[in-house]
């Protein structure tokens, strides 16, 4: 379907662009968010007479934006989640959980202006891209962390899940026995020396 867009929309096109768009994005997506009409004559009579308002009120409500933008600037936003020991978050980060921790902060957003392309499933720190208009975005920091303190480390830039990872190889390296026979534990090699050593007694 060719359609004419209100809007200038990524990867697609600027205002009074006609382009064609499968049919099921612009009946789904396009027309009904009123960022595009259908390309037909009387429709492009309607852009061309409604250009200059169309094309001034999208300045406005860019200007806008970039005065929003400003206030986002270094945004960031902590979540403490539950996870497991491998990062993994019991249920994820979704885009409603986002809007709340940006609310708390003070920066109103739209639910269609956070950019999530899959939820948040693990710890860590993300960049996350909210749209404030089709032609301004800006990127916030999101820091999904178990605790205040696993917050701080990794706002400070340490990978905590790989130095818990070399935490638990090195508490495997100490109690490792060379003399120990295969799968024997230091502990049960003690075991049976002990008992050796009561026999050569008796």
């Amino acid at each position: 379907m060719d359609v004419i867009l209100l809007e200038r929309v990524e990867k697609l096109g600027a205002i009074g662009d006609v382009v064609k768009v499968k049919d099921g994005f612009a009946r789904n997506f396009l027309l009904p968010r009123k960022k595009a009409l259908r390309a037909n004559e009387s429709n492009k009579k309607v852009f061309e007479a409604n250009r200059a308002r169309i094309e001034a009120d999208n300045a406005s409500r860019r200007s806008d934006a970039e005065k929003d933008a400003g206030s986002f600037k270094d945004a960031s936003v902590t979540l403490i989640r539950q996870a497991s020991n491998t990062g993994q978050l019991y249920g994820s980060v979704a885009v409603r959980d986002l809007i709340e921790a940006l609310e708390a902060d003070g920066h109103k957003v739209a639910k269609n202006q956070i950019v999530l392309d899959k939820p948040i499933k693990s710890i860590g720190v993300y960049e996350v891209k909210v749209a404030l208009h089709p032609e301004v975005s800006v990127a916030v920091k999101v820091n999904v962390a178990r605790s205040p303190e696993e917050a701080e480390m990794q706002a400070q830039g340490v990978d905590v899940m790989a130095s818990m990872f070399e935490r638990d190889e090195a508490g495997f390296t100490e109690d490792y026995d060379p003399n120990a026979e295969p799968g024997a534990t230091a502990e049960v090699q003690s075991d049976d020396a002990r008992a050796d050593g009561e026999q050569a007694q008796g």
